[in-house]
């Protein structure tokens, strides 16, 4: 599986991520899908210290450790688990994170991560005070890089002046294309990473396509333009393909994307996956059409 540079960092991520959210925790399942995606040629692993009380961290920790010095391991900070763990609260201050990379580390067994994003972020944030912390564990050698998870245009662009974050987690799909008019944009000119997340759109971009939708629709799409877009989808550009693979190369087609990253509950998920990131990309013509069948739009809200 080829893979891509992260921002200016010496990290090289295939071009599909396995997002571990969805791994459950059940260690031999887990671990199944896991050696799958490796077999694949997948070397990127997001997790993140909020999936599963920790437990997410641990069983991946325990599946990389003969294969650690091959993979890069991205996990997230700044959601904090109440006493009751049932729900929590944002913390991105300095003395939180610096507490929570430690029990990040004791969970994934290991002595650095490759990858240290903010778990989300606001303008409200000590944004100075969260760069100091992240800037620290790098000079330590806890941490090699960061970044932040977020689809706020204001936050990233306070991050991209003031930080050396090498890349941006945010959703994006043919259903989602609010990126594209200033975050993907701002990237590229900062040379930081979009690494894109919901490349499938809850399913509804994948083969089941209509069996996934609500009622509610979904961003800014009602049911019914639903109804009448993804068949145009389909039967304008799945000729030869499948919607994943239409789904996944649309993401990869924009330069600013170093990785997709998609979730698996079943081994069957990661090879349908890893075939469609090795298709041949979109053309132009293809690129065109999709752009013309979906809606352009932008973030409405955190515009200052």
């Amino acid at each position: 599986m080829k893979k891509r540079q992260v921002g200016k960092s010496d990290l090289y991520v295939s071009e599909l991520g396995l997002g571990c959210m969805s791994l459950g925790t059940e260690p031999k399942k887990a671990q199944e899908i896991i050696e799958a995606a490796l077999e694949e040629g997948i070397n990127y692993f997001d997790t993140a210290d909020l999936y599963d009380f920790g437990e997410n961290e641990r069983i991946i920790g325990q599946v990389l450790k003969p294969v650690r010095d091959k993979v890069i391991i991205a996990t997230k900070v700044g959601n904090r688990w109440n006493e009751n763990k049932d729900g929590w609260s944002w913390d991105p201050s300095k003395q939180y994170i610096k507490e929570a990379v430690k029990n990040s580390l004791t969970r994934l067994g290991t002595d650095y991560i490759d990858l240290y994003q903010l778990h989300g972020g606001t303008m409200e944030d000590p944004i100075d005070e969260t760069i100091e912390a992240f800037e620290e564990l790098k000079a330590e050698g806890i941490i090699r890089y960061y970044g932040i998870s977020s689809i706020r245009p204001n936050v990233i662009r306070e991050y991209a002046k003031k930080s050396s974050i090498v890349s941006v987690m945010m959703q994006y799909s043919m259903l989602d294309r609010r990126p594209e008019e200033e975050a993907l944009p701002l990237l590229q000119d900062y040379n930081i990473s979009a690494v894109t997340r919901g490349p499938l759109a809850k399913g509804l971009l994948s083969n089941k396509m209509l069996d996934k939708a609500s009622e509610k629709g979904f961003i800014n799409y009602s049911y019914e333009e639903l109804s009448n877009i993804l068949p145009q989808l389909k039967e304008k550009l799945a000729d030869s393909r499948t919607m994943t693979e239409i789904a996944l190369q649309f993401n990869l087609a924009q330069p600013a994307v170093s990785s997709v990253v998609a979730g698996a509950s079943k081994v069957e998920q990661i090879k349908e996956n890893a075939k469609a990131v090795q298709a041949n990309p979109l053309s132009k013509a293809e690129l065109s059409l999709i752009h013309s069948i979906t809606k352009a739009s932008q973030y409405e809200q955190h515009r200052l």
